[in-house]
């Protein structure tokens, strides 16, 4: 694999920067955005400095012909801490969502000093055997083969898919507003230009030199899994917050994989309550 250049990440900030500053790592083919405003400001408002960025492929930042990214998950967790120096913070409390927690776990693994805490959000243990958990639901299997049928060129055909994806994804104990969600989506299409590059996430390689060292994670771990989670099911979450000694893991009962407005009030506590001083 050619070395890539080194990508132009966009990041945004919430919040006074004398607070105690914290990074926010979103998933697969998610630009910042996915980390809602909302939550963003309501982090901050209990006293954090909040980071929110656009992943390689993603929003703003750079993006690469689809098909074969010149990256690999490694890179994604450097350009984790290319945003931490880019705003001159040495140390920080990080929260990764889905793919977002496998590059967290990355990040802590990789480049520990710059780790104060660790909170990992729907997401799976990395270099660990998981193939005895149970696996992603049948139903969403179905619906995500979907999406080799679309076109990603085409805006109309992307966007009902992708309005579609988060209803199969939603939690099972709030409504889902999809008049909302189609204007949310519409708002990060035209953002980014199209979601085609971002595809590139799935073809993402790495991971067989994490094999067993799971345990080296020294920063304190809080796991926030929801108990309907049709891509994790929470035992994904229960193993890794099984693997890191201390570990805590709270559960959300019924939701799915997602940040429900109805749940930021919990998310937000545990995760202000995980991250004091």
């Amino acid at each position: 694999m050619t070395k890539a250049a080194a990508p132009e990440i966009v990041s945004q900030t919430f919040g006074d920067a004398r607070d105690p500053a914290m990074l926010l790592i979103m998933g697969a083919m998610a630009s910042m955005l996915w980390w809602p405003e909302a939550l963003c400001k309501k982090l901050a408002g209990e006293g954090r400095f909040v980071i929110r960025y656009d992943n390689r492929d993603t929003g703003l930042s750079t993006k690469y012909a689809p098909g074969e990214p010149p990256y690999t998950f490694d890179d994604m967790a450097d350009d984790a801490v290319g945003v931490l120096d880019s705003h001159g913070i040495g140390k920080v409390h990080v929260v990764g969502m889905s793919m977002g927690g496998m590059i967290a776990q990355r990040l802590a693994l990789r480049h520990p000093s710059r780790v104060i805490t660790l909170t990992v959000i729907s997401s799976s243990p990395v270099g660990i055997d998981t193939s005895h958990l149970p696996g992603t639901t049948e139903a969403y299997m179905e619906h995500s083969a979907d999406g080799a049928k679309v076109d990603w060129s085409d805006r109309e055909q992307v966007v009902d898919f992708v309005v579609k994806d988060a209803h199969a994804i939603a939690s099972t104990a709030h409504p889902f507003d999809e008049k909302a969600m189609r204007a949310f989506i519409e708002q990060d299409y035209d953002r980014s230009g199209g979601f085609l590059s971002a595809t590139n996430h799935f073809m993402l390689k790495g991971g067989e030199d994490l094999k067993g060292r799971l345990h080296e994670i020294k920063a304190p771990l809080l796991v926030i899994h929801r108990t309907s989670d049709p891509i994790f099911p929470v035992e994904h979450g229960a193993a890794l917050a099984d693997a890191i000694a201390g570990a805590r893991l709270v559960r959300i009962e019924g939701g799915g994989h997602e940040l429900h407005p109805q749940d930021w009030d919990t998310i937000a506590a545990a995760i202000i309550a995980h991250t004091k001083p």
